[in-house]
């Protein structure tokens, strides 16, 4: 399971303070990119195969009308941002229907439900009898559209109006029927329901009534994901758990494993069969998508082990049109009926941005820096104003990137999730910046017998050991700063200046070493202006008149009970963002003053613009960016829309950040507005 990042529950309380019911008046900013990202679940209506529905982990559903050539947001279900769609239905009987299962993300947190929208995905609605249920399954009867069937951490829940009601068909509080991840239906007859847990397998014949463990042939404890039921022969089934997949002729009384997917290969998270051809069964796995051509005696891997499967998609009318959802690289497409797949995103962003960077050298050129992608993350580039994006990582090796910045010469740095890395524009790939400079080495005692190392001594003939390869910054990088020539990196292992371009990094504060003081690994901003820098970690700030060569410590601003970000001004103010808001000093950190005016907590990131000569201040529990002046802290505000942690200015427009959807874009209009505003203000 990938890792994902999530707001306490307590701050939420304080969204408040980020937004106001009157700022809903902007207009949302437009997610831009980079493509990709999580893709879970897709849906369509037999009626019209080429309109597509798509299920996300950010509580997005997207829709294509081209067959998923080309894909854009349709709605977002709920007020947060963590709701896994894992579960689409559209009605066989009204194609305008549609019926949506969702959980949250962390499997400890019990909550979700089902929506139902009926004008294709516009607006939404939850029945009650749902509200709160962690839905991991649903699914409707063949033969009788009327009927519906869930499936929750709870146990199994069925709707005969259409969505309207529901009432629970597992025994209630029951010891085995619970943590239901799959459902299936017999094509005949709704009374027949299979329902898969996280311990094996389950079947009624009278619709709840009663419930038998089919578990014959499958291997004790298996987490089933997915099962599915053949709709002209309904003896024929097939299950995938994490044990293997499983293949059933005598309605799930017993099974068989059946052979040609590795066993590494464990989590089948979807199974699905061509509609043309009830041989031709696909896989979707953790490590690939397998096909079967022959009713599942052999199996075929035909992606690469590294793509993760969350859905197959496999168009009624052409069976060699094949959309697979993935983790990481989104939707990939097949014309050939599932043996070669290309990426098909346009208009598909799902992606989590931690940094963004706006080229000095060329203010039209941005930078977004992605984590939890791997090999399909890293650092992404458009040249367009978000229209477009090229994945820019090659030597990165799958690393996270947390942190972007340039120097004054116009290098690219990029803080990882281990070690720094430089942009090499000429062999277009990242090499490591991350040689830790050694200590110097101690007076030789006796010359005669000390040559360099590697070289025989002259007395003795022996030969020295080869040196060891030199240290280098390691784990994530948490702080990234470049100023002059000089530029300044915090890792776990401490804080360090390079003045060679990344040569060799100096230990100013490094964790472990003598005089080191307390809390040296734990910092995570760094402001540099000049020789003067400032280091904060979430419980103080070290402060340097001399470009790191001495430090003095100084104390939170009153009032300010954790620390998360710092920045200068140009007028040489030292402002501190944080818990309980925005503060600033004029003298050096001596003393502190407290934006009380500006509406916001929770801080968690401050950026000085120099296009827009402005402060821009975004808040971790609310949707708006506020806009301040040094000069007399009048501030303006912009409700984006969505939760966002870093803001640049791109070429007039603002750009931010978000948790789960990418870059998102200032609306042109409101742009030029805002810019209008700030120059009358100047004047």
């Amino acid at each position: 399971m990938r890792l994902r990042f999530f707001v306490a529950a307590g701050a939420i309380l304080l969204a408040g303070l980020c937004s106001s019911p009157a700022l809903g008046a902007h207009a949302p900013w437009v997610a831009t990119g980079p493509d990709g990202g999580d893709a879970r679940r897709f849906a369509f209506s037999p009626l019209d195969p080429s309109r597509i529905y798509l299920g996300t982990t950010d509580s997005w559903i997207y829709v294509s009308s081209d067959g998923g050539s080309s894909w854009s947001r349709l709605a977002k279900l709920g007020t947060q941002d963590d709701l896994v769609v894992d579960s689409l239905v559209v009605d066989r009987s009204d194609p305008k229907t549609i019926f949506a299962g969702v959980h949250f993300w962390a499997m400890n947190h019990a909550d979700g439900g089902i929506y139902v929208s009926h004008d294709q995905g516009r607006t939404w609605s939850e029945p009650a009898d749902m509200r709160g249920q962690s839905v991991q399954a649903l699914t409707q009867a063949p033969s009788n559209p009327h009927i519906l069937v869930a499936g929750t951490l709870n146990g199994v829940y069925r709707s005969t109006d259409t969505g309207a009601h529901w009432r629970e068909i597992s025994p209630p509080g029951g010891s085995e029927i619970h943590e239901v991840e799959s459902i299936a239906i017999d094509p005949y007859d709704p009374e027949i329901i299979y329902a898969g847990t996280w311990h094996l397998p389950w079947k009624t014949n009278d619709g709840g009534g009663h419930w038998a463990s089919i578990h014959e042939g499958v291997i004790d404890d298996s987490d089933v994901f997915s099962m599915i039921v053949d709709p002209s022969r309904p003896s024929v089934m097939f299950l995938s758990a994490c044990s293997g997949i499983y293949k059933s002729e005598d309605f799930g009384y017993d099974f068989r494993k059946v052979q040609g997917i590795p066993s590494t290969a464990r989590r089948s998270r979807s199974l699905r069969m061509d509609p043309a051809d009830r041989n031709t069964v696909f896989a979707g796995t953790t490590e690939g998508l397998y096909r079967t051509q022959d009713g599942g005696d052999n199996w075929t891997r035909t992606t690469g082990p590294d793509v993760i499967v969350n859905d197959v998609y496999i168009d009624p009318s052409n069976p060699k049109h094949v959309l697979v959802a993935t983790d990481r690289s989104g939707v990939l497409a097949s014309e050939d009926g599932g043996s070669a797949f290309e990426e098909s995103n346009t208009g598909f962003s799902q992606r989590q941005v931690a940094a963004l960077l706006v080229d000095d050298k060329s203010p039209g050129t941005m930078y977004a820096g992605v984590i939890n992608d791997k090999t399909y993350g890293g650092v992404f580039v458009t040249n367009d104003l978000g229209r477009t994006w090229k994945q820019q990582s090659e030597g990165l090796r799958g690393r996270d990137v947390f942190l972007l910045a340039q120097s004054d010469d116009g290098t690219l740095l990029a803080g990882s999730s281990n070690g720094i890395f430089r942009w090499d524009g000429d062999g277009n790939t990242w090499i490591p910046a991350d040689a830790v400079a050694e200590p110097a080495a101690p007076p030789v005692p006796d010359p005669i017998r000390t040559h360099t190392r590697g070289k025989k001594s002259r007395s003795a003939g022996a030969v020295a050991e080869k040196p060891e390869d030199p240290p280098e910054l390691k784990g994530r990088v948490t702080a990234l700063s470049t100023t002059g020539d000089t530029w300044y990196a915090a890792t776990p292992q401490g804080v360090f200046r390079s003045e060679d371009r990344g040569t060799t990094w100096l230990p100013m504060l490094a964790s472990g070493n003598a005089g080191a003081f307390s809390g040296a690994a734990d910092y995570l901003t760094i402001a540099a202006d000049g020789k003067r820098v400032f280091i904060g970690r979430r419980a103080g700030i070290m402060a340097s008149e001399d470009a790191g060569a001495t430090w003095q410590a100084m104390q939170l601003p009153a009032g300010l009970t954790a620390l998360a970000t710092l920045a200068l001004t140009p007028d040489g103010a030292l402002w501190a963002g944080g818990r309980e808001g925005v503060f600033y000093s004029s003298d050096r950190g001596s003393s502190w003053t407290k934006l009380q005016q500006l509406p916001v907590v929770a801080v968690n990131s401050l950026t000085w613009d120099p296009t827009l000569s402005r402060l821009i201040v975004t808040c971790g529990v609310g949707t708006v960016v506020y806009s301040v002046d040094p000069h007399d802290d009048a501030w303006t505000w912009w409700n984006t829309g969505w939760t966002v942690h870093s803001v640049a200015s791109l070429n007039g427009r603002l750009a931010a950040a978000s948790l789960y959807s990418g870059v998102v874009m200032q609306p042109v209009a409101e742009a030029a507005k805002a810019g209008d505003s700030m120059q009358d203000a100047r004047r």
